[in-house]
């Protein structure tokens, strides 16, 4: 198991979530690209989110920072063109110990967030309703899906999907229950001090 997965996380503390799901693929609404129909539903679209009176230009930035309560790589992380790859390169030596008891709940706090703050997205999740929301990962080069994908499999899209079912129930429910430690927002006090 790669020191990146978050399977293991998923099965251990999020077991509501564990599990692949198959949806078929005529009943799906895919994110794929973000400049493609549905892109809004990327966490790389560019959708600024404002936290206490910090603004990050995407929910993938967002999230990324979220793992670390560090200067540096928070710092670091805040200014690259690629969070995600440069947050990668600072886990195995600053990522947050408790990262994995509070990976689904910091999704859930970037996607309420987005929520909130963007009438573009919420008018997108509206328009999908009586549809599935899927990652579609069927062009990425490994065999499987990671946690927040599916690839197309037989007219079905099949994996963990996590993400679209997070956006789903969001889209539902108007909500998602979260619960984060009281230090999870260290990282803006950092870069409120820039």
């Amino acid at each position: 198991m790669s020191f990146y997965s978050i399977s293991d996380f998923i099965r251990d503390n999020y077991p509501e979530y564990w599990g692949l799901q198959s949806y078929p693929a005529s009943e799906c609404v895919r994110i794929l690209k973000v400049a493609e129909e549905w892109g809004v539903f990327s966490n790389f679209g560019h959708i600024p989110i404002v936290v206490e009176g910090v603004t990050f230009d995407t929910s993938e930035r967002l999230f990324q920072l979220m793992k670390f309560k560090d200067e540096e790589p928070v710092k670091t992380i805040f200014s690259a063109n690629n969070p995600k790859m440069t947050s990668k390169h600072w886990e195995k030596t600053h990522r947050r110990e408790d990262w994995s008891k509070m990976i689904i709940d910091a999704m859930k706090f970037c996607l309420t967030k987005k929520y909130e703050q963007s009438e573009e997205f919420r008018q997108e999740l509206e328009r999908s309703k009586g549809k599935y929301i899927v990652e579609d990962q069927s062009s990425f080069p490994k065999k499987n899906p990671d946690a927040w994908g599916v690839k197309l499999r037989e007219g079905s899209y099949v994996g963990p999907n996590l993400l679209g079912r997070l956006l789903m129930e969001l889209r539902d429910k108007g909500k998602l229950e979260y619960k984060l430690p009281d230090d999870a927002f260290a990282f803006i006090n950092i870069l409120k001090q820039q």
